[in-house]
Protein backbone atom coordinates (compact mmCIF):
# COMPACT_ATOMS: atom_id res chain seq x y z
CA UNK A 1 0.00 0.00 0.00
CA UNK A 2 3.16 2.20 0.30
CA UNK A 3 4.02 1.99 -3.50
CA UNK A 4 0.58 3.47 -4.14
CA UNK A 5 0.89 6.24 -1.73
CA UNK A 6 3.98 7.33 -3.80
CA UNK A 7 2.55 7.08 -7.32
CA UNK A 8 0.31 10.35 -6.05
CA UNK A 9 3.16 12.30 -4.52
CA UNK A 10 2.83 15.91 -5.68
CA UNK A 11 0.19 15.59 -8.03
CA UNK A 12 -2.71 17.36 -6.22
CA UNK A 13 -1.83 19.23 -2.26
CA UNK A 14 -5.22 19.31 -2.16
CA UNK A 15 -6.20 15.19 -2.83
CA UNK A 16 -5.09 13.09 0.05
CA UNK A 17 -3.36 9.89 -1.68
CA UNK A 18 -5.64 7.48 0.81
CA UNK A 19 -8.89 8.91 -0.46
CA UNK A 20 -8.23 8.88 -3.83
CA UNK A 21 -7.04 4.54 -3.07
CA UNK A 22 -10.20 4.32 -0.88
CA UNK A 23 -12.52 6.14 -4.15
CA UNK A 24 -11.12 2.98 -6.40
CA UNK A 25 -11.69 0.47 -4.21
CA UNK A 26 -15.35 1.79 -3.33
CA UNK A 27 -14.94 2.40 0.12
CA UNK A 28 -15.65 6.54 0.27
CA UNK A 29 -19.03 7.69 1.75
CA UNK A 30 -21.00 9.26 -0.71
CA UNK A 31 -20.54 12.92 0.71
CA UNK A 32 -16.36 12.07 0.37
CA UNK A 33 -17.51 10.50 -2.80
CA UNK A 34 -19.22 13.69 -4.81
CA UNK A 35 -16.61 15.92 -3.26
CA UNK A 36 -13.44 13.84 -4.32
CA UNK A 37 -14.81 13.76 -7.72
CA UNK A 38 -15.76 17.73 -7.86
CA UNK A 39 -11.74 17.57 -7.45
CA UNK A 40 -11.49 14.96 -10.37
CA UNK A 41 -13.45 16.79 -12.89
CA UNK A 42 -11.70 19.81 -12.00
CA UNK A 43 -8.18 18.56 -12.61
CA UNK A 44 -7.60 16.80 -16.21
CA UNK A 45 -4.24 15.02 -15.28
CA UNK A 46 -6.44 13.61 -12.15
CA UNK A 47 -9.31 12.40 -14.20
CA UNK A 48 -6.75 10.67 -16.70
CA UNK A 49 -5.21 8.83 -13.77
CA UNK A 50 -8.40 7.57 -12.53
CA UNK A 51 -9.59 6.24 -15.65
CA UNK A 52 -6.61 4.89 -15.73
CA UNK A 53 -6.38 3.04 -12.57
CA UNK A 54 -9.95 1.84 -12.91
CA UNK A 55 -8.54 -0.59 -15.49
CA UNK A 56 -7.14 -2.43 -12.69
CA UNK A 57 -8.87 -5.17 -10.65
CA UNK A 58 -7.53 -4.43 -7.50
CA UNK A 59 -4.54 -2.37 -5.86
CA UNK A 60 -2.38 -5.57 -5.74
CA UNK A 61 -2.57 -4.97 -9.73
CA UNK A 62 -1.40 -1.12 -9.45
CA UNK A 63 0.89 -1.98 -6.71
CA UNK A 64 2.48 -4.67 -9.38
CA UNK A 65 2.46 -1.90 -11.88
CA UNK A 66 3.59 1.28 -9.75
CA UNK A 67 6.98 -1.03 -8.88
CA UNK A 68 7.53 -2.09 -13.04
CA UNK A 69 7.55 1.95 -13.76
CA UNK A 70 10.11 2.75 -10.88
CA UNK A 71 12.39 0.34 -11.77
CA UNK A 72 11.47 1.23 -15.61
CA UNK A 73 12.16 4.51 -14.42
CA UNK A 74 14.94 4.36 -12.25
CA UNK A 75 16.72 2.23 -15.26
CA UNK A 76 16.37 4.86 -17.54
CA UNK A 77 17.77 7.58 -15.28
CA UNK A 78 20.68 5.06 -14.53
CA UNK A 79 21.46 4.94 -18.50
CA UNK A 80 20.81 8.37 -18.68
CA UNK A 81 23.28 9.60 -16.20
CA UNK A 82 25.95 6.85 -17.62
CA UNK A 83 25.50 7.96 -21.05
CA UNK A 84 26.29 11.58 -19.54
CA UNK A 85 29.36 10.60 -17.65
CA UNK A 86 30.46 9.10 -20.58
CA UNK A 87 30.27 12.16 -22.32
CA UNK A 88 31.98 14.03 -19.88
CA UNK A 89 35.64 15.37 -20.94
CA UNK A 90 37.79 12.76 -18.87
CA UNK A 91 40.96 13.83 -17.51
CA UNK A 92 43.41 12.92 -20.02
CA UNK A 93 46.72 13.99 -19.71
CA UNK A 94 47.65 13.50 -23.33
CA UNK A 95 44.77 16.87 -24.13
CA UNK A 96 47.01 18.51 -21.49
CA UNK A 97 50.13 17.81 -23.55
CA UNK A 98 48.48 18.95 -27.22
CA UNK A 99 47.04 21.99 -25.93
CA UNK A 100 50.67 22.92 -24.13
CA UNK A 101 52.38 21.89 -27.24
CA UNK A 102 49.98 24.01 -30.09
CA UNK A 103 50.80 26.85 -27.47
CA UNK A 104 54.63 26.99 -27.38
CA UNK A 105 54.39 26.59 -31.56
CA UNK A 106 52.41 29.89 -31.61
CA UNK A 107 54.67 31.65 -29.39
CA UNK A 108 57.53 30.19 -30.79
CA UNK A 109 56.36 31.21 -34.47
CA UNK A 110 55.27 35.14 -33.45
CA UNK A 111 58.85 35.70 -31.51
CA UNK A 112 60.80 34.02 -35.22
CA UNK A 113 58.54 36.45 -37.02
CA UNK A 114 58.76 39.60 -34.96
CA UNK A 115 62.64 39.06 -35.07
CA UNK A 116 62.44 38.53 -38.91
CA UNK A 117 60.00 41.94 -39.02
CA UNK A 118 62.67 43.33 -36.64
CA UNK A 119 65.36 42.80 -39.03
CA UNK A 120 63.51 43.57 -42.29
CA UNK A 121 62.98 46.91 -40.18
CA UNK A 122 66.28 47.73 -39.41
CA UNK A 123 67.92 46.58 -42.73
CA UNK A 124 65.11 49.59 -44.13
CA UNK A 125 66.52 52.41 -41.30
CA UNK A 126 70.37 51.26 -42.32
CA UNK A 127 69.71 51.61 -45.86
CA UNK A 128 68.46 54.77 -45.17
CA UNK A 129 70.85 55.96 -42.66
CA UNK A 130 73.87 54.89 -45.68
CA UNK A 131 71.81 57.30 -48.21
CA UNK A 132 71.03 60.37 -45.74
CA UNK A 133 75.05 59.76 -44.74
CA UNK A 134 76.19 59.50 -47.92
CA UNK A 135 73.81 62.69 -49.13
CA UNK A 136 75.38 64.96 -46.03
CA UNK A 137 78.91 64.85 -47.11
CA UNK A 138 78.75 65.21 -50.58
Amino acid sequence: MNDLSKIFSGSNKDLDNQKLIDYLNGNLTEDEKHELESQIADSELLNDAVEGLEHFKNSVDIGAVVGQLNANLRAQIEKKNLHKKNRAIKNQPWVYLAIIVILSIIIICFIVIKKHLDNEQMKVLKSAFVVWSAGATV
